[in-house]
């Protein structure tokens, strides 16, 4: 029985669990929420290929090394921001999360921001470089100095041979072409740039020594580029030299959106090397209109003071002092004599206005005087004594009235008035009043009090 027991345990078939059937999309989905949530946002350095622009402004391309590659995709607003030139063949850092594009259950990644490999190494040297002089005083608005509004010579440290110098040449011109502009060439990227452009700003800081006329302005410039080609323009060369320049500088590097250790340490910075020649000089047309309207105003005011003196001088051609002198004199001297009158009619009133401030100073000295004052207390206390005396005399037979009154009354009610009637009373020898028969038992001493004297007896 045991052994049949235990054959069948073994011999049964065991259920078969239940099995959850999932769709494709719900596999893909589970797939894409766990990359997402377990591996999420990733920076990857590859190979760029396959790299497709589309007209809706997204990016697609494949990322890859050489035992591997994965999809990837910009996104319109992330590719507007990138700014290096994306192409098959070069090497970026990518950072971006993973996903999974569902309709064709491939993973991918969705970038966020490219930068060429090595940009990141050299934006941490950027950042430690901006800190160190940033610490040293290098940025300080206090040491800036202020730009020339109207300059007369230029000095412009570029490449002669870019875009960025034409246009600037162009714009100076065109607004003040009466500036003088000197362009001391240098290379503005590569190994030796830096050197060339931090001694052209030491040799510009003194122009008498090397024979060029004064200097008012100096610009240090290029046009755009990557971060490498503007990174001479990052280096500590340049940027002490433009510190230590006594010339007021204006650095003019790259676009708008670029920003190098230059910008920081000169006295002005320029957004554009364009933007530079519009800052440092004025416009010559509006300042053509300035003068016009300031000689236009000159003259009108010139006229009319003129004016004004002509009035003035025909008024006194026309006037009394002119033609009759003595008359105006005479004039002159009744005013004098009227001003004299009003002065003495003022003197008098003032006098006695001081006459009735004295009086009335002396009226209240003389209730202040002390004799006046002790006089008057006296009078006081003498009319307090006669309104005492004759109150106390009220009081005093009002009292005695109220005395007699008293008396009176006391001596009808008195035991003497009643004696006086033939009343009597009697007493125990203890002195208290009996007033009935038990209370005086046999043998009691009594004493009975009557008008003119006591009875001694005794009960019997």
């Amino acid at each position: 029985m045991k052994d049949d027991g235990f054959l069948d345990l073994f011999d049964k078939p065991e259920p078969e669990p239940d099995i959850k059937v999932l769709s494709v999309t719900q596999l893909t989905r589970k797939i894409r929420n766990l990359l997402e949530l377990k591996i999420g946002s990733v920076t990857l350095e590859g190979e760029i290929s396959n790299l497709r622009k589309q007209r809706s402004g997204h990016v697609y391309f494949t990322l890859k090394d050489t035992g591997a590659q994965v999809s990837c995709v910009l996104f319109r607003s992330d590719a507007n921001r990138v700014r290096i030139d994306l192409k098959d063949g070069i090497e970026i850092q990518l950072k971006g999360e993973i996903s999974v594009y569902e309709p064709r259950g491939q993973y991918q990644i969705i970038g966020r921001s490219v930068q060429a490999v090595g940009q990141g190494a050299l934006q941490v040297k950027f950042d430690a470089l901006k800190q160190k002089l940033h610490g040293e005083g290098l940025f300080d608005p206090e040491s800036k100095l202020p730009i020339p509004k109207f300059p007369r010579t230029i000095c412009l440290v570029t490449s002669p041979t870019g875009a960025a110098v034409r246009d600037m040449l162009n714009i100076l011109a065109r607004r003040a072409p009466w500036v003088r502009v000197l362009i001391w060439p240098v290379r503005v990227q590569g190994d030796s740039a830096a050197g060339e452009i931090a001694s052209a700003v030491e040799q510009v800081a003194d122009p008498a020594a090397i024979g060029l006329p004064q200097i008012d302005t100096l610009v240090v410039t290029r046009g755009g580029g990557s971060l490498e080609d503007l990174w001479p323009f990052n280096e500590e060369i340049v940027a002490r030299a433009i510190h230590a320049c006594p010339i007021p500088t204006v650095s003019a590097v790259g676009h708008e959106i670029d920003f190098t250790i230059s910008d920081f340490t000169a006295d002005l910075r320029a957004p554009t090397p364009s933007a530079a020649a519009e800052l440092i000089v004025p416009d010559g047309a509006d300042l053509s209109a300035r003068v016009e309207g300031l000689s236009k105003s000159l003259d009108w005011h010139a006229e009319n003071t003129l004016r004004h003196w002509e009035t003035i001088l025909d008024h006194t051609a026309r006037s009394a002092l002119t033609r009759e002198p003595l008359r105006v004199l005479d004039e002159f001297e009744q005013d004098l004599d009227h001003l004299e009158a009003e002065l003495v009619s003022r003197a008098e009133a003032q006098l006695k206005g001081y006459e009735r401030e004295l009086r009335e100073a002396d009226h209240a000295l003389q209730l202040c005087h002390p004799g006046g004052k002790l006089e008057r207390q006296w009078q006081a206390i003498a009319l307090v004594g006669e309104k005492f005396e004759a109150a106390f005399r009220r009081q005093f037979a009002a009292q005695e009235a109220r005395l007699d009154h008293t008396a009176t009354a006391f001596r009808a009610l008195g035991p003497e008035s009643i004696f006086a009637r033939g009343f009597s009373a009697t007493t125990d020898a203890e002195g208290k009043l009996v007033t009935s028969p038990e209370e005086a038992p046999s043998g009691m001493r009594l004493t009975t009090y009557v008008q003119k004297g006591t009875i001694e007896s005794t009960v019997d």
